[in-house]
C-alpha cells in the first residue's frame, strides 16, 4: 500500500468513526435515559441532529428503541465500508459490505465500552465529584459493571474490581470480532 492509500484509510477510519461514536453514544444514552440537560449530552444532540433529524421524520422508533440512530449507524458503516473497499481495490458485494458493517458496529460499540470505563476509573481518580462526563459515561457504563460488581466480592480499602472484570471480558470479545467476521464471510461463501 502506498502512502495515499494508508492516509486515505486512517483519514476515513477517523472522520467516520468519531461521528459513528458520537451517534452511538447517543443511542446509548438514549437507551439509559441520560440526562439531555448535560453539556456532553447536548453537544451530542447538536451534533448528531443534522442527519437524525430528517431520518427520524421517515423512521419510527421501535419498542422505546430510536431506530432512527440505529438506521443512521448502519448506513454510515455501509458508506465507510464501502469507501475503504474502492480506496483498496476490493471486491464489492452487498453480502460483503453488510458482513463488514455489522462487525464494525460491533467493533465499535466494544471499543466505545472500554473507553467509556477507562475514562470513569481514571476520572475517579483525578477527580472523585461528578462531573458531567463521568455522569453520563457512569450511566452507559453501569448496565455492564452492575452485574460485575453483584459477582465479586467487595474489597476492603473500597476498591472496586468491576471495571478490570468487564474490561477483560471486552477485550476477549473484541479479540473475536475478527474471527467471527472471517467464519462468517467463510460461510456465505
Amino acid at each position: 500500500m502506498g502512502y495515499f492509500t494508508v492516509a486515505g484509510h486512517f483519514l476515513l477510519n477517523t472522520l467516520f468513526g468519531l461521528f459513528i461514536y458520537a451517534v452511538l453514544l447517543r443511542f446509548l444514552l438514549q437507551q439509559v435515559r441520560a440526562d439531555f440537560y448535560n453539556p456532553v449530552a447536548q453537544f451530542l444532540v447538536s451534533l448528531t441532529n443534522p442527519l437524525l433529524k430528517p431520518l427520524r421524520r421517515i423512521t419510527p422508533g421501535l419498542f422505546g428503541i430510536d431506530m432512527a440512530s440505529i438506521v443512521l449507524l448502519v448506513l454510515l458503516e455501509l458508506v465507510l465500508q464501502t469507501l475503504l473497499a474502492l480506496l483498496l481495490s476490493q471486491p464489492l458485494t452487498a453480502t460483503l459490505l453488510l458482513v463488514k458493517s455489522f462487525y464494525g458496529l460491533l467493533s465499535s460499540l466494544l471499543t466505545l465500552y472500554l473507553v467509556a470505563i477507562l475514562v470513569v476509573v481514571i476520572l475517579s481518580w483525578v477527580n472523585p465529584y461528578p462531573n458531567p462526563l463521568s455522569q453520563l459515561l457512569g450511566r452507559i457504563t453501569q448496565p455492564l459493571l452492575r452485574p460485575a460488581r453483584q459477582l465479586l466480592p467487595t474489597s476492603g480499602g473500597g476498591f472496586d474490581f468491576s471495571p478490570m472484570l468487564v474490561s477483560l471480558v471486552l477485550i476477549l470479545l473484541q479479540m473475536a470480532v475478527p474471527f467471527l467476521e472471517r467464519g462468517t464471510l467463510e460461510l456465505l461463501r
